[in-house]
């Protein structure tokens, strides 16, 4: 029997959940509908399938830290967690994934599953996934079709062909359609011949990796020499950064299954969402009486058919129906719900007059812990540092700033020049322009500190790093 290999895709930014998902933290990594992200979810729903292995997980080297926490919070030990660069779409990521398999395993079945979809029955799709599995093994490449539930035209469309040969369940795949208008939507979904495109797929690393050469032969051959020339660092692969800018940024669907006589559709009739905008986070979550979704510190009154988060305040919204909030520590969203595929437009402007609210949240997570911008003003900026049990930062130093201490919870071991000093609750210490230093958490609470920076130069990137156990000296 083949084995199963999870390969899960979580190289994407979520710019259209914004501003609750940014650069630094994606919305596959926020939990946006339970306790666990969609990341998280995206690994567990694999579990208890029949011949079913450790996942292989493919994401942004900025988020190596988030990838290794959220697995370990899980008790997931990956195959292997291999980092882009930068991202270059499904096709590369899922190139990469099966030459990593096929050094161990030529008789591997890829799993490949975006890190970013909601499914509510577990059940339903891993039988989908034991339906697909005789297609795959036959040499097939099987992607999953949603029977839809209405007239989208946010989704690409996958017309279904004959039955294969000797399946009950898969059929050739006679066209792909991309997001139409909505006219031709509703023919599609009155036709009963269309199914969503789900961006899942089932197929053998080597049936995949072969039509890749045929059809895309450049780009087979660069995320082969990506995962050779592969660098190990910690846990992580850090894929070959020169032969991965030259591959095609190209979906598994315009790469391969748009001209491969081998492509098969499998249709499931489950819930399903991509979770790729407001409206479908609104689709997706529980409502009230009046139809709202509410989520955090929230007031309504005459409010129908919205939804409504609060990340740090009190939110109240009154006689208002169809519309999008959401608060956070540094901007809020107020968008008619019907409106929301323009928030892409928001973050637009925000690269262009080079603000920072699409790349990090107040609260910005690291290896060792995290930190959350306070107040800054002229010549000042103070933070809140949390540095989990048994962690520590770099030993490091600035040229521009020096720093000031004060603990409020747990106990630090500091670092300063020639000397380490030990301080708890209420205490503080004082680092001068320059001088080499380091914070550690040698106790089993978080510990917590006070920062204040003064100087004229505050911003992050006046670390310079002598020394590292997170390899980002």
């Amino acid at each position: 029997m083949s084995n199963i290999y999870p390969v899960i895709l979580s190289g994407g930014s979520g710019t259209r959940l914004w501003p609750l998902s940014r650069e630094a933290m994606p919305k596959q990594f926020i939990p946006l509908l339970g306790e666990r992200s969609p990341f998280q979810e995206a690994v567990l729903r694999t579990a208890g399938i029949d011949g079913i292995q450790a996942p292989v997980i493919v994401g942004n080297q900025d988020h190596r830290f988030l990838l290794a926490e959220q697995l370990r919070a899980i008790d997931v030990r990956p195959q292997a967690l291999l980092l882009e660069c930068f991202g270059r779409n499904t096709a590369p990521a899922a190139a990469v994934a099966a030459h990593c398999l096929l050094r161990d395993d030529p008789h591997a079945l890829m799993l490949v599953l975006p890190a970013d979809h909601y499914i509510p029955d577990d059940a339903l799709f891993r039988a989908a996934v034991l339906g697909a599995r005789p297609a795959a093994v036959a040499g097939n490449l099987v992607t999953f079709g949603i029977v839809p539930r209405w007239a989208e035209t946010g989704y690409g469309y996958i017309e279904r062909g004959a039955l294969l040969d000797g399946d009950t369940a898969c059929r050739r795949i006679r066209s792909f359609v991309e997001k139409p208008a909505l006219d031709a939507a509703t023919r599609y979904v009155d036709s009963g011949e269309y199914f969503w495109n789900s961006g899942m797929f089932l197929f053998g690393a080597a049936a995949f990796a072969e039509e890749l050469a045929r059809l895309r032969p450049a780009l087979a051959a660069l995320s082969r020499q990506a995962v050779d020339n592969a660098a190990r660092d910690l846990d992580f692969w850090r894929l070959d950064a020169s032969a991965l800018a030259q591959c095609e940024a190209v979906s598994i669907d315009h790469a391969v299954f748009e001209h491969t006589d081998k492509g098969a559709v499998l249709p499931i009739d489950f819930g399903w969402s991509d979770l790729g905008s407001w409206k479908a986070l609104w689709e997706a979550g529980a409502k009230d009486a009046a139809g709202n979704v509410c989520k955090g510190d929230v007031y309504l009154d005459q409010t129908a058919n919205s939804y409504v988060a609060a990340g740090r305040r009190l939110v109240a919204v009154i006689g208002l129906d169809n519309v999008i909030v959401v608060e956070t520590a540094d901007a809020v969203l107020v968008a008619g719900r019907d409106q929301v595929q323009r928030v892409r437009n928001v973050v637009e402007h925000l690269r262009r007059v080079k603000r920072s609210e699409h790349i990090t949240h107040r609260v910005v997570h690291r290896p060792w812990g995290c930190y959350e911008d306070i107040d800054a003003g002229e010549r000042f900026r103070v933070k809140r540092i949390t540095v989990a049990a048994g962690r520590k930062l770099s030993l490091q130093l600035h040229h521009h700033r020096a720093e000031h201490w004060v603990v409020v919870q747990g106990t630090a071991r500091i670092t300063r020049g020639d000397e380490t000093i030990v301080l708890s609750e209420n205490q503080s210490t004082y680092i001068p322009l320059g001088i080499a230093h380091r914070l550690e958490n040698p106790g089993r609470i978080p510990l917590q500190i006070i920062e204040v920076q003064s100087g004229a130069y505050l911003e992050e990137d006046d670390i310079v790093r002598l020394e590292d156990v997170y390899n980002r000296a």
